[in-house]
C-alpha cells in the first residue's frame, strides 16, 4: 500500500503541469464567453497603457547601452553605489532606468548587463532585487490620480516606493558578499558596439526589434493572466479562496472585502490596486497601506515575465522573489508609518 501511494505521488509530480494547463484549456471552453471578455480587456490594458508607457523606454534602454553613458555613470556613481549598495557604479544606470520607467525596465537591464559582462553574477542579482519598480508615472497618474482620485496619495506610494527599494538594495549589499572576489567579472570592463553614424540604421534596428520581443512577451502575460483571474472567478475558486481565507482576516479585525482584490493583486498588480481602491471604508489608510505592499511586490504576472527575460542568462529568480518580498513588505509598513505621523497623509475618516 505504502508503494502505491509513493508511487502515485510521484505521477503526480511528473504530470502536475500537465493537469494545470489541462484545466486552464478546458476552463477556456467552459468559460468562454467571460474569457473573451477578459482577452479583450487585456489586449486593451496592454495597448492603451503598457505599450505607450514601456516600449519608448525598452527602445531608449536599448540605444543607450551602445553608447559611453553606462560607463560615465560608472564613474560618476561609483561612490554612491559601492557604499550602498556593494555594486559597480555602472549598475546606477540600471538602478535609475529601473526608478524612472516601471515593471520590468529593471531586470531587462541587469539580464543586458549580465549578458555583456558589465557587471558579475552576483552584482546583477542584487541589482535584479531592488532595481526593478513600479515607475513613477503609474504610481502618481494611474494610481493616485485615476484610481484614488487624489494625487498626495499617489506621491505618499511613490516616497514610500522609493524608500522601499533603497532598503531592499542595502540588505543586498550583503548577499553572497564572501563569494563576491571570485564571481567577479573578467577586468570590469564594458565592450559594446557602440552606435556611430556609420552603424546607426543597425543599432536602431536591433534595438526596435529586441524592444518589439520583449513587449510582446509582455502583453502574452497580461492577457494570459486576464484569462486566469477570469477563470478564478467563474469557477468559483477565488470564492473559495475567500472562505478560506476569511477568520484570519476576521482574526486580525481586517475587512474581508479585501481578500477578494488582493489575491487578484497577488496574480496581476493592476486588477488588484483597481479593486482596492474602489472599497469603501472609513479606514481607507489600509487600501493605502494594502496598495504599497502589491505596488512593492509587483505580482506573480511581473515575476514570470522576469523569470522570462532572465532565461538566458545564468541568473538566479530567487534573490527577485525574496527582495519583491521585502519590498512590498517594507514599503506598506513606511506607508503605515507616515500615514500614522503625518497628519496630511491621513485619509481616514473619522
Amino acid at each position: 500500500m505504502k508503494t502505491k501511494t509513493h508511487f502515485f505521488v510521484v505521477k503526480f509530480k511528473r504530470n502536475f503541469f500537465a493537469i494545470i494547463f489541462l484545466f486552464f484549456a478546458f476552463s477556456l471552453v467552459l468559460f468562454s464567453k467571460n474569457n473573451l471578455a477578459a482577452v479583450k480587456n487585456g489586449l486593451t490594458l496592454w495597448a492603451t497603457t503598457v505599450v505607450p508607457s514601456l516600449f519608448p523606454f525598452f527602445v531608449a534602454t536599448q540605444l543607450l547601452m551602445h553608447t559611453n553613458i553606462v560607463n560615465f555613470f560608472g564613474r560618476a556613481l561609483n561612490n554612491f553605489m559601492k557604499p550602498i549598495f556593494n555594486i559597480d557604479g555602472k549598475g546606477s544606470f540600471c538602478f535609475i532606468m529601473g526608478l524612472l520607467s516601471g515593471y520590468p525596465v529593471g531586470a531587462k537591464i541587469a539580464s543586458e548587463f549580465r549578458k555583456n559582462n558589465i557587471c558579475s553574477k552576483v552584482e546583477c542579482e542584487r541589482l535584479l532585487s531592488f532595481t526593478n519598480n513600479s515607475g513613477p508615472l503609474f504610481i502618481i497618474a494611474t494610481v493616485g490620480i485615476s484610481m484614488f482620485g487624489n494625487s498626495t496619495i499617489g506621491v505618499l506610494l511613490l516616497l514610500t516606493h522609493v524608500l522601499g527599494c533603497f532598503t531592499v538594495g542595502f540588505i543586498f549589499r550583503f548577499y553572497h558578499k564572501r563569494n563576491y572576489r571570485n564571481s567577479l567579472s573578467n577586468d570590469g570592463k564594458y565592450i559594446s558596439n557602440y552606435v556611430s553614424f556609420s552603424n546607426l540604421g543597425e543599432v536602431l534596428s536591433e534595438s526596435i526589434s529586441s524592444s518589439i520581443s520583449t513587449i510582446l512577451t509582455i502583453g502574452g502575460f497580461v492577457v494570459i493572466f486576464s484569462s486566469i483571474i477570469s477563470i478564478l472567478k467563474s469557477s468559483g475558486i477565488l470564492s473559495g479562496l475567500c472562505m478560506i481565507l476569511t477568520p484570519v482576516f476576521n482574526f486580525l479585525h481586517i475587512d474581508t472585502s479585501f481578500i477578494s482584490p488582493l489575491i487578484t493583486g497577488f496574480l496581476e498588480i493592476t486588477n488588484g490596486i483597481s479593486i482596492i481602491s474602489d472599497i469603501k471604508i472609513k479606514n481607507i489608510s489600509v487600501n493605502i497601506i494594502f496598495t504599497a505592499f502589491l505596488l512593492g511586490f509587483g505580482g506573480i504576472s511581473v515575476l514570470l515575465q522576469v523569470w522570462s527575460i532572465i532565461s538566458k542568462t545564468d541568473l538566479s529568480i530567487k534573490p527577485y522573489i525574496v527582495g519583491k518580498i521585502l519590498h512590498g513588505l517594507i514599503a506598506s509598513f513606511y506607508t503605515f508609518l507616515a500615514i500614522n505621523m503625518f497628519s496630511f497623509f491621513n485619509f481616514n475618516l473619522y
